[in-house]
């Protein structure tokens, strides 16, 4: 909320500087830079950072698999922190507050989308970690509408992957309706945690993992996965809906093989690598296709509501700030489950 007509934080004392990894250019490691800390303008929050994970978004930044970013940029996009600083206008919230920062940070309020409550379709968008500066960093400015109290949510390294990891999945989830067989494809920050809510919800996860990930694998059993196999396996159950998270095109034939007439197929990634042709026969007998593009608001508030309720707990790898290369990289190659989170 960015009303009342509270003064601007007084200008930081001489010397007071940030640290940031920022990507200079696209296919280049990430470098350390020192920057003056910044002031928060009309409508901004200055978040002191705690942690921020590690997305596969981020790789698709750094690789510059997506169009329309700035450069140099400091990537980041699930971030919590307290905030300790409030430009022009901000009533809340206030300092000392743990927020969130997700991947939406700001949309216009006016096109034909935001109108429509579907701002995440919005024609002028900002993005956390894209077209201005996220996460990977001791710092970070946001737009306060866009930033969300963590009440209760002590641990932050815990909730930073709740941040686009929960949230984009539950994006997913609500597309994929209310069948009861849900397959899982790409266990990896995402799918864990939507295995939580799915089991939590009585419904039944099936979990598909590159060939041979018997770590992947023993990780979705165990967080209540009925079944686990390789991708290219036929589940022993037709499918209600399947969401796939791994930005792999070729899943998606697979997938509408996997589920039965009437299921639903969302691919709930922001960039994939082509779609191989397939026959109409497996799409027919009103199968759907869907896509997820950003999220809402309104997403990040229900999810966070049920996340506690729900007793979702993420699995992380910690990294030191310094080390984002290294988390980006075992990212790349699968070197950990769940999640990888980088603490300032």
């Amino acid at each position: 909320m960015t009303t009342g007509t509270r003064e601007a934080a007084p200008p930081p004392a001489t010397g007071a500087a940030m640290g940031a990894m920022v990507l200079r250019r696209v296919g280049e490691p990430l470098v350390w830079e020192e920057r003056p800390l910044p002031q928060p303008g009309p409508g901004e929050i200055r978040v002191r950072v705690e942690a921020c994970a590690v997305c596969r978004t981020d790789l698709h930044v750094v690789d510059g698999e997506l169009a329309g970013g700035m450069l140099p940029v400091v990537p980041g996009h699930e971030i919590v922190g307290q905030v300790e600083a409030l430009g022009p206008g901000v009533a809340g919230p206030g300092i000392d507050t743990r927020v969130g920062i997700p991947w939406l940070g700001h949309t216009c309020g006016s096109c034909d989308y935001c109108r429509e409550a579907r701002e995440n379709l919005c024609d002028d968008p900002q993005f956390t970690g894209f077209t201005r500066d996220g996460g990977f960093a001791t710092h970070v400015l946001a737009d306060a509408a866009y930033a969300f109290p963590l009440e209760g949510f002590d641990d932050p390294v815990a909730a930073a992957p709740l941040l686009c990891a929960g949230l984009i999945g539950w994006r997913s989830l609500k597309m994929a309706g209310d069948g009861q067989r849900i397959g899982l494809y790409g266990f990896g920050a995402a799918a864990h945690l939507l295995a939580q809510v799915l089991r939590w919800q009585g419904r039944a996860v099936y979990a598909f993992t590159r060939a041979g990930d018997a770590e992947a694998q023993a990780l979705a059993l165990r967080l209540g996965a009925v079944w686990a196999g390789a991708s290219e396996e036929a589940p022993p159950d037709q499918l209600d809906a399947a969401i796939l998270f791994a930005p792999v095109g070729a899943l998606v034939p697979m997938a509408l093989r996997a589920v039965r007439k009437g299921g639903r197929v969302v691919c709930g990634g922001i960039h994939m690598s082509e779609i191989p042709a397939f026959p109409y026969g497996i799409l027919w007998h009103e199968r759907q296709l869907r896509s997820v593009a950003n999220l809402t608001r309104r997403d990040a508030t229900e999810f966070l509501a049920l996340a506690p309720k729900a007793g979702i707990r993420a699995e992380t790898t910690s990294y030191p700030l310094r080390r984002a290369n290294d988390a980006l990289d075992d990212l790349r190659h699968g070197r950990f489950q769940g999640a990888a989170v980088l603490v300032p």
